[in-house]
């Protein structure tokens, strides 16, 4: 997955254009786009958009985002969406990887309950909304074999923790939330799985979105969410690797395994090590991931 987009999961206007967004995945919201007292509405029209879309061919993904497990609404919402197979669950305001366990424990009660596989629900997570969760990010590591990605967040930290902004007057993050950046990226690593930058919320600013898109890019983010249908195309184009990058990265893996994949190889006059041959095979794996059809 590239592009990650939030639609509200009360709006069937939304979902109908998120699905012609060109976005990876749909991430239909029924937690903080949708009011409380719209909650049992936002729960029956994902239901049956679920229901109407899920065996659709060339689909986008489609994870559901339900309210946090201090809210006493997440049963709710599981017991409302899962009978439509969704594939993934995204779980927002988790505290540590205890909180997986505890999704996963009961995604495994519903999936049997629906006739689902065993394990076939995902789970995506957003990892740094509460200052308390900076300090487990080291936590997700085996947390469940379900989990696919961390993600972080800069605005319900900046209310947690009581700051008055989060980005500076240049419009780049303040450094509470450089560190919570950075942490999430270190904590999807440590536990294998796809680490995904977070929004980008000037919805008609391109240029900042490309621009944040690449820092994240560069320093090893494999995705980023979207906001607008507008943001997806722009985000696709950055994370999807050029036609010789990965002609450069087939080389470099091909160069290794031609010379019995020792330490060091050379290649067009330059010495290439380990670390060389892993982010080709990275570049490789993003490529594979941008060409992947809808499950």
């Amino acid at each position: 997955m590239r592009s990650l987009l939030f639609v509200p999961g009360d709006s069937e206007r939304k979902l109908a254009k998120g699905l012609a967004s060109g976005a990876d995945c749909l991430l239909i919201d029924l937690e903080d786009s949708v009011a409380l007292d719209n909650k049992d509405t936002a729960r029956a029209v994902t239901a049956a958009f679920l229901a109407a879309n899920v065996k659709t061919a060339s689909r986008p993904r489609l994870y559901v985002r339900v309210n946090a497990l201090d809210t006493g609404l997440t049963d709710g919402d599981l017991d409302a969406v899962m009978a439509g197979a969704p594939d993934g669950i995204m779980l927002p305001k988790s505290i540590s990887g205890r909180d997986v366990q505890h999704l996963d424990a009961k995604l495994a009660v519903r999936e049997a309950e629906c006739g689902l596989a065993d394990g076939a629900t995902r789970i995506l997570v957003v990892a740094t909304e509460t200052a308390a969760s900076l300090f487990n990010l080291g936590s997700y590591q085996d947390a469940s074999p379900r989990l696919e990605g961390l993600t972080w967040g800069g605005e319900d930290l900046s209310a947690d923790i009581g700051a008055l902004a989060n980005r500076d007057a240049s419009g780049a993050y303040t450094d509470p939330y450089r560190l919570a950046r950075s942490l999430c990226l270190f904590g999807a690593a440590a536990a294998g799985v796809m680490p995904i930058d977070s929004v980008f919320t000037g919805f008609r600013d391109m240029e900042g979105l490309r621009t944040e898109a690449l820092d994240a890019l560069r320093d090893g983010f494999t995705a980023k969410m979207a906001i607008h249908p507008a943001q997806v195309p722009v985000i696709n184009e950055v994370f999807t690797p050029s036609e010789e990058e990965v002609a450069r990265a087939e080389r470099i893996i091909e160069a290794f395994r031609a010379a019995g994949d020792p330490g060091v190889v050379g290649l067009d006059g330059e010495m290439l090590d380990r670390p060389h041959l892993r982010r080709a095979e990275k570049v490789i794996a993003r490529a594979r991931m941008a060409a992947a059809p809808a499950p």
